[in-house]
């Protein structure tokens, strides 16, 4: 009987956030010359790749430190790792990039969003850029291209970290208290009548509140990252590729994930409302010798919300590797 007040009450939300967008009117694209000049910076760079996807990326830090390379998730872009590249620049040379559909990144006419271009622009952007063997680290859904990147070519990686990823169910556990529902985004694109108002309507009565509940510490929601999420999900044609058949965070085989066979570290927030804990902790048991952090007052972008402690952490990950590894040619 709980199932249906429940249904009831996901249905009168769902109402109300339409509402709220029918109200906001359209929002036109933004040109991507508009948005470069507001969001690249002195460090951006751009390459066109075989596929003919022209990626934006940051090659930072120190130039001969190990290289690590970060892959942001869904709907963000290269900015969210900016607190790393900071507290890990001085020791390792860091690689940001906006994958497809994301950031400053320009795909061609027909490009469809997917895992697999997504673990293709990672390797062709690494191998333009001539990386030895590197660390790779992915934040939601850029944890998931992480760790399909490691199952690809675990050769070219010394370790892997995956930062709220997305992954495999938890198991179903009767005794836990029930959780607090995603975004309001998530459920909206778990509908169609939702995913076909998004390809139109001005995302930004969606942007606020949900980033507040991903990054639980509201400070942090200030309005340049509000107007940045808006700004860079206007880009043109963005909205169209980025919900296509999307119906919110996606899952995985277990078995797919146990075949991970580089050095992993599993980091996750407790108070996650996107992807939840029991997602991190099911990949902590699944990948071989994972190690897993749980952070009690977190969110799903500990990267962003606890800074100094997350970057220790990886620190330290990265320093308990071995020095060298010979990449695959």
């Amino acid at each position: 009987m709980a199932a249906k007040p429940r249904a009831l009450k996901t249905l009168a939300a769902l109402t109300a956030v339409l509402g709220a967008l029918v109200l906001s009117a359209c929002a036109r694209d933004i040109p991507y010359e508009t948005l470069k000049a507001k969001y690249a910076n002195p460090a951006s760079k751009f390459v066109t790749l075989p596929n003919g996807v022209s990626v934006h990326y940051r090659d930072q830090g120190r130039p001969d430190g190990p290289p690590v390379v970060l892959v942001h998730g869904f709907a963000a872009n290269l900015d969210t790792w900016e607190p790393w590249v900071t507290r890990l620049g001085d020791t390792y040379r860091v690689v940001t990039l906006d994958l497809p559909a994301h950031g400053l990144t320009v795909t061609p006419p027909g490009y469809e969003m997917s895992t697999g271009g997504q673990v293709e622009v990672i390797d062709e952007l690494t191998r333009k850029l001539d990386l030895p063997a590197f660390v790779l680290a992915g934040n939601s859904m850029g944890g998931g291209a992480s760790w399909n990147f490691a199952l690809a070519h675990p050769d070219r990686l010394r370790g892997l970290v995956l930062v709220a990823s997305v992954g495999p169910r938890p198991q179903a556990d009767a005794a836990a208290p029930p959780r607090e529902g995603p975004p309001a985004i998530f459920q909206v694109m778990a509908n169609p009548v939702g995913r076909a108002a998004l390809r139109s309507l001005n995302p930004r009565p969606l942007a606020e509140p949900g980033l507040k509940k991903a990054y639980v510490d509201e400070s942090l929601v200030t309005p340049a990252l509000v107007d940045r999420y808006v700004d860079l999900a206007l880009a043109p044609g963005r909205r169209e590729m980025i919900l296509a058949g999307r119906r919110g965070p996606p899952s995985a085989s277990p078995d797919a994930v146990k075949g991970v066979s580089v050095p992993t570290l599993v980091m996750h927030g407790e108070k996650d409302t996107v992807v939840p804990v029991g997602v991190g902790k099911r990949l902590g048991e699944l990948i071989p010798g994972a190690q897993l952090i749980l952070y009690p007052e977190a969110g799903h972008v500990p990267m962003e919300q606890i800074p100094d402690r997350s970057a220790a952490d990886v620190r330290a990950f990265i320093e308990s590797l071995p020095a060298t590894k010979s990449p695959e040619k």
